[in-house]
Order: C-alpha cells, then structure tokens, then sequence
C-alpha cells in the first residue's frame, strides 16, 4: 500500500497522540491516588526541617503540590514483608512485619505557603510557635507476656482517639508526641470480645490500628515532632518506626531488620526544633532518642554507655543555640515512677538512673546544661509536674494519652521524696485520666496546662526563666 506524504503525517501524529494516551492513562489521577493513600502529614526533623510523608498502597508515590506546583515524592521504603527476626515476644508469638504499603517523603521548604497530598491538605510550621500539642504513650496494649489485653474495641476503655479529637479543638501550631505509639505486640485471645480482630505484630496493619488511624484529626491539624519511646526499640516496633517515623533518612543497617545491627539500629543522634523568637527568648525542642536506656546504671565499658555519653554532650552543645530549651526523651530524667504491690502498698521509683549517671557526670548534680529549663517525657502511664526548690530544670511527664494506665500517687508525698537525689521538690502533682498537655508562649513566660480527654483542666503551670510554679486544680 502506497501513502503519501499527508497521509504518512496523518499516521504519525494519530500513532503519536495515541501513544501519549496510553501514557496518561497509566499516571494515576488524584481521586486514584486519594483512594489509595492511608496517611499524609508533616515531621520536624534536625534544624526544624519540615518534611512531607505519606504512606500509600500504590505502587507509586503520590504528587506533592507544593504552593500550586506538582513535584514529585520520593520512596523512603519500599512495599515489603520482612523477615522474622527475635523480638521482646516469645518466638511463637513473633511473626514477619508486613508492610504492603510504600513511604514517601518530600522536604518542605521554609517559605512554603500551601501544600497538600491528593487532595489533603497538609498542615505547615509557623515561623514562631506558640501553642503546642504534647501527647505520649498512646496504644492499645496487647501483651501475652503480661497477660494485659487491653479493650482496643471499646473507644472508652482505650481512648487515644477521643483524647485526640477533644486535643485538635485547641488548634496547636505543633503536636509532639513522647514516645510509645505501637502496643498492639501479641495476638488477642481466642473469645476475648474486648480486643477480638486486632492486629497484631508489628507489620502496618497494627500501626495503622494502633496509630494513624487515631490520630487522623491531630495529623490534619499540625506538624509533629516524635519521639521514640522503648516500643520503638529494634527488638519491638523499631522497624516501622525508622520506616514511618523518623525524620531523617531511612539507612541499611540502622532500619532493625537484622539484629546483628541493632547498636546502629538503637541509637540516634539528638537534634533541636527552632521554636523561633517571642520577645527577646529564641526556644528550641532538643529531642533526644532514649528507646534502649536501661533503668540501672550502665557500666562505663558498655557500648551504650559511650554512645549515650557522646549524645548527652552534643545535647550541651545544641542547648547554647536558644534562650529557652525544652529537652524532651521517652524516659522521665527527674519524675517518679510507681508500681502496685500485691499486698497493696506502692513502690515508688526514682527517675532514670542510668541517664543521671550519665548526666551527672557532663553537668555535676544539675544533670542538664544551664539553658535547659523543662525536660519533658512519658514512658510512665501518668500525667506529672514535678517543679524543684534546688536549681533543676522543671520536669512534665504526658505518657497518659491512652495506653494502659499506671495507679496514680497519693499525695502529698513522704516528706524527703524526690526522683534524684541532689533534686529538692518543691510541688509534685499527677493524674491517670487520659489526656493531654498544652505549652502556649506568651511574651514573658509559657503557660503549661494538663486536661483529660474531654477537655477539663487538670493542673496548671506558669513557667518564666528558671522559676515554674504549678497548681493542681480541684477534682
């Protein structure tokens, strides 16, 4: 068959135009990329970076429209089942961590007025923070070892996500969270109907369960810093938290899948979040990694402890950038611990002896640089405010934010008490209401107050320089 010239031009521009519509038809449009994504929001990494991040069942990354511009995301871990690697659990009930699901992320530039995620909105940092979110130890606990399976069907009994959504009301400019956010480790009982069709393990589906799910309305409302807690260690949640989490880049050899590199998998650099400046005060967070610290003093030839004393120093050097310093680890470094007895009587414990070991030794009997004036943490399952007579920093810990909660102490305390012992306390109040914190800046000072779920106040603080007073409000 013979063409000529027009009819050959003709046969190009349709065979072109038709390869250009197969193309198209293989991007995904925004509703596709909207039914497939399961989370979008924004971490605060070293120096107050923000970054973008998205979890999606797709086999692609989502766009990020950044200011009315598309670019594209970047894979940080790809959809994957990992193999089964000791855990804290029995090794029956361990099993492989399934992730079918991709992890994107993108940097955020600070100039950055708009951006969003097939078709979500993201939440952005302000230049100046003044209403903060502190949120901590959040999951439904599930652990055979304890023999505790906690009610996650029941939005009272586990009540993360009412916590959550009274918290988004107060609109934060940022939500930190303390540590612990995956609890759900062992498979709930044949016949028990308070946590039956639980996930499980520590694949995506018991974080999205026992985490993203909960936590869509603060997601949606501010940036996030996080901290990781002892239930993202490597031999627990770890994997999903370097694959989720985290702020900085995911590496080989520091994600837990293999637990030859668990020391490189366990131990993260600390870094400071720029609050920016009210009046003449520049604050910064300085978040410290505290996952593996054991609560006994570790021995000077341990590798932890030269790992944690190396941390602890660049912790003194990130404090001399800001006028106000809140430190902020999983492990409470100045606040009480509590344990029910069988008999009856309660046991209290000190706060962390092996970071006070370590502390003490860069920062004599005051643990923490001179800047450093709150230290904030969770790991015990209370509200607390510890403020001190001697010079050390004023001590919050929020780890009631849902997970099983600790006996509360009677108070006043035994005259004496005190979580350090070069430590004088001077006020010490606590609750095991689930809830929440809110830190808010005013011109000379920072206002702290502690509120159950449903939004009622709890405690109330004034913090100005070194000098917190607090008030634990009437029940």
């Amino acid at each position: 068959m013979n063409f000529n010239m027009t009819q050959r031009l003709h046969m190009i521009a349709s065979l072109a135009a038709a390869s250009l519509l197969a193309a198209c038809s293989t991007v995904p449009t925004q509703n596709e990329q909207a039914g497939k994504l399961q989370a979008a929001w924004v971490v605060l990494g070293e120096n107050g970076q923000a970054i973008a991040r998205a979890v999606t069942t797709d086999t692609t990354c989502p766009a990020l429209i950044q200011d009315g511009m598309a670019q594209p995301m970047q894979i940080r871990a790809a959809a994957a089942t990992l193999p089964v690697r000791k855990t804290a659990s029995k090794p029956e009930e361990s099993k492989a961590s399934a992730f079918p699901v991709l992890t994107c992320d993108a940097a955020l530039p600070a100039n950055t007025k708009t951006a969003s995620i097939a078709g979500r909105d993201l939440p952005l940092p302000k230049q100046v923070t003044q209403k903060i979110v502190v949120i901590g130890d959040t999951g439904c606990r599930l652990k055979s070892n304890d023999n505790y399976f906690q009610s996650c069907n029941d939005s009272e009994k586990w009540a993360f996500r009412q916590m959550v959504e009274t918290a988004a009301r107060f609109k934060p400019d940022l939500v930190v969270h303390v540590g612990d956010y995956h609890y759900r480790e062992n498979p709930c009982p044949e016949g028990n109907k308070e946590c039956a069709g639980s996930p499980w393990g520590y694949g995506w589906d018991a974080w999205q369960a026992d985490f993203f799910s909960p936590a869509t309305a603060l997601l949606k409302t501010a940036p996030w810093i996080v901290v990781r807690g002892n239930h993202e260690s490597c031999a627990r949640a770890g994997q999903g938290w370097w694959r989720l989490m985290d702020p900085r880049p995911l590496q080989a050899g520091r994600d837990c899948i293999a637990e030859q590199n668990d020391l490189g998998g366990d131990y993260s650099a600390p870094y400071a979040v720029p609050l920016g400046r009210v009046g003449s005060e520049q604050a910064q967070f300085i978040v410290f990694d505290s996952a593996k610290v054991p609560n006994k003093p570790l021995a000077k030839t341990d590798a932890a402890y030269q790992l944690y004393m190396e941390q602890f120093k660049a912790v003194n050097k990130l404090a001399d950038s800001a006028d106000f310093n809140l430190f902020i680890d999983h492990h409470p470094v100045l606040g009480f611990a509590a344990e029910s007895k069988k008999g009856g009587e309660m046991k209290i414990y000190p706060g962390n002896l092996a970071m006070q070991d370590i502390m003490q030794t860069l920062n004599s009997t005051r643990l923490f640089p001179s800047r450093v004036q709150a230290t904030l943490a969770g790991h015990v399952h209370l509200f607390e405010a510890l403020t001190f007579s001697s010079d050390h920093p004023v001590q919050f810990v929020s780890g009631n934010g849902g997970s099983s909660l600790d006996t509360a102490l009677s108070t006043p305390l035994e005259a004496n008490a005190t979580p350090y012992t070069e430590a004088r306390l001077d006020h010490f109040s606590n609750s095991n209401d689930v809830g929440f914190m809110t830190m808010e800046r005013e011109q000379q000072s920072w206002k702290v107050q502690a509120w159950n779920k449903q939004g009622k106040l709890i405690t109330e603080c004034r913090m100005q320089g070194k000098k917190t007073e607090c008030k634990a409000m009437p029940k």
